[in-house]
């Protein structure tokens, strides 16, 4: 895991740049300012821990090199395979691997690799530079343009300390957005001119011409018109194998290693495949001042059964408030989820022991496990809302305000007669309708502007709904804010973060089942519970799910009950 920035302009500063990111990387630091393209690359050491696996790394002529923050799934594979083909190596790192594939292979050496990864890619003797994003999107990329000079960077952060002040100009339609999804929607940030490059998306740059060409999908979620035809003991015994082999990829490294267990369904899941493997387990956990509010009651008995090392920690409403301004630095643009507050804090308690965590992340949306998927389809059921009926519940509420049982009624009224996207974003947590009209109006946004543009890009009405929404939820919710949390909370104390259950393989695999199977017994993540029957507790696979946000009452008192959305916005960002 590591961290990187660089630049055509030789004005920028690129090294203040990049120690502004030097939480992703402590262990070493690189400038390369030579050529077209300058580059600096910070290292956090996982995989080959000596100097030669650092980066930026160079084939044999000096004339290709890349940078590339993330691990690459079954890489010892893919190198055999590369020495078969004549290819010879000087480390034992993946980093190699990457390099050694895109010279045996071209641009199709993405095709070749699974794993996390953000790699940026000069090849010299094409005169252009190639970035890549991970398929799901765990790894971010993000990246400067104005027609005619470009930079790249793993956080927004490391472009704000390069460029020039003048070269960022916030994006009012990215304020605005943020109130709708919580977090600023890819491509899109905090700035006009700066991009994140989306999940499984390439780009080039030509130095030369200036030119960039449109970002390159190079990979989509399958979803076949003719279903995986097994049964549910069959595809549950190909998950378990899945995920097994998975775990053992990712478990890869010459640092300690650890898990992250909150005692749901997922990372219990995770440990119990580690177990399985016979691996000697650490397990951390992060809970808050009272039991009935905690699920750390679940993950001391899941790690009782497997028999880990078990460490937690309470995170108190008085260190929760203290952390909240901590997210404009984490984040480097608006962002709203509370649960990031515990996930730094797991991460610090994980940080003590080891260097590389697994998670159980991703799991509800490839294996389908929100409770917002049958809300959905209950309102989805009622007749859409007249627009007229919007403006007059948006006055009731503004003149009665929003604590007033009256005022409650009409966010109740209009999230029932809302359809489409726009039922979707308010279930997931949008500002009322009637709350963001005064941001349009100070933002400048037009009258006919989408608010939901972002889950309209992935909406297939032609899908049966749960999928549907899956796909929606993959594509948007969870790049955009649960990878993003993740990444940014665990690189914040330096510590890997990586998330098994996104493998490709159990991604395709999973969401080329028919629903039937998928959601065994008509339950959320049916399957998943499936094949884990007799592996968990009943009462671990079979509880309600609660999440990792923190309890209501933590931010109680927060902006005078404003949603979190508006207080980040008001306090760290309008301020």
């Amino acid at each position: 895991m590591c961290g990187f920035v660089g630049g055509t302009d030789p004005s920028w500063k690129l090294s203040a740049a990049l120690q502004s990111i030097e939480h992703r990387g402590p262990d070493d630091g690189r400038l390369h300012l030579d050529g077209p393209v300058r580059v600096g690359f910070r290292r956090l050491s996982i995989i080959d821990l000596d100097h030669d696996a650092g980066q930026p790394m160079f084939a044999d002529d000096g004339r290709t090199w890349l940078v590339f923050n993330g691990e690459i799934y079954g890489f010892r594979a893919l190198r055999r395979e590369l020495e078969k083909r004549g290819r010879t190596f000087r480390t034992q790192s993946d980093t190699e691997v990457v390099l050694q594939a895109y010279l045996e292979w071209g641009d199709e050496f993405i095709e070749r690799i699974d794993g996390m990864f953000a790699i940026a890619l000069w090849d010299d003797r094409l005169g252009k530079l190639k970035l890549y994003r991970d398929r799901p999107g765990i790894k971010p990329l993000y990246y400067f343009y104005d027609g005619h000079r470009f930079a790249f960077a793993s956080e927004l952060k490391a472009l704000e300390t390069a460029l020039a002040a003048q070269d960022l100009q916030v994006d009012q339609t990215a304020l605005y957005d943020f109130l709708g999804y919580r977090y600023v929607p890819a491509p899109k940030t905090l700035y006009r001119n700066c991009f994140k490059l989306e999940p499984a998306h390439g780009i080039v740059f030509d130095p030369a011409s200036g030119r960039l060409d449109e970002p390159r999908r190079f990979w989509s979620v399958p979803v076949p018109g003719q279903p995986l035809s097994l049964s549910t003991d069959e595809a549950a015994e190909e998950l378990r194998g899945l995920i097994d082999a998975s775990v053992r990829d990712q478990m890869i490294a010459d640092v300690p290693l650890g898990f992250f267990l909150s005692g749901g369904v997922d990372s219990s899941v995770v440990v119990a495949a580690a177990s399985r493997l016979g691996a000697d387990v650490s397990t951390f956990s992060i809970g808050f001042d009272s039991d009935a509010v905690s699920e750390t009651p679940y993950a001391r008995e899941v790690a009782a059964l497997f028999g880990t090392h078990h460490h937690e920690r309470i995170l108190s409403r008085s260190v929760a408030a203290d952390l909240l301004p901590q997210l404009r630095s984490w984040f480097d643009e608006p962002f709203a989820d509370e649960s990031a507050l515990p996930t730094f804090l797991v991460s610090q308690v994980a940080r003590e022991h080891v260097t590389v965590v697994l998670t159980g992340d991703g799991g509800d949306e490839v294996f389908g496990g929100y409770r917002t998927y049958p809300r959905f389809a209950r309102y989805e059921r009622w007749p859409s809302w007249p627009p007229v009926m919007e403006r007059i519940t948006g006055a009731v509420r503004g003149s009665l305000g929003r604590r007033n049982a009256i005022g409650r009624l009409t966010l109740l009224l209009e999230l029932a007669f809302s359809s489409g996207p726009g039922l979707w974003g308010k279930i997931m947590g949008a500002l009322p309708d009637a709350d963001k009209r005064a941001y349009r109006d100070r933002f400048g946004i037009p009258a006919d502007y989408d608010d939901w543009w972002h889950y309209r890009a992935h909406w297939r009405e032609e899908l049966p709904l749960r999928t549907r929404l899956q796909l929606v939820d993959f594509h948007t919710f969870m790049p955009g804010l649960v990878l993003t949390k993740v990444d940014r909370t665990s690189m914040a104390v330096s510590l890997e973060a990586r998330v098994p259950l996104l493998d490709r393989r159990i991604i395709e695999f999973a969401f080329s089942l028919p629903e039937a199977v998928r959601y065994h017994g008509d339950e959320l993540k049916g399957l998943l519970r499936h094949a884990y029957r007799g592996i968990l507790p009943d009462h671990i696979l079979d509880r309600r799910k609660k999440g990792f946000g923190i309890p209501r009452y933590y931010l109680r008192d927060l902006d005078q009950g404003r949603p979190i959305q508006e207080h980040v916005l008001r306090s760290l960002y309008l301020a």
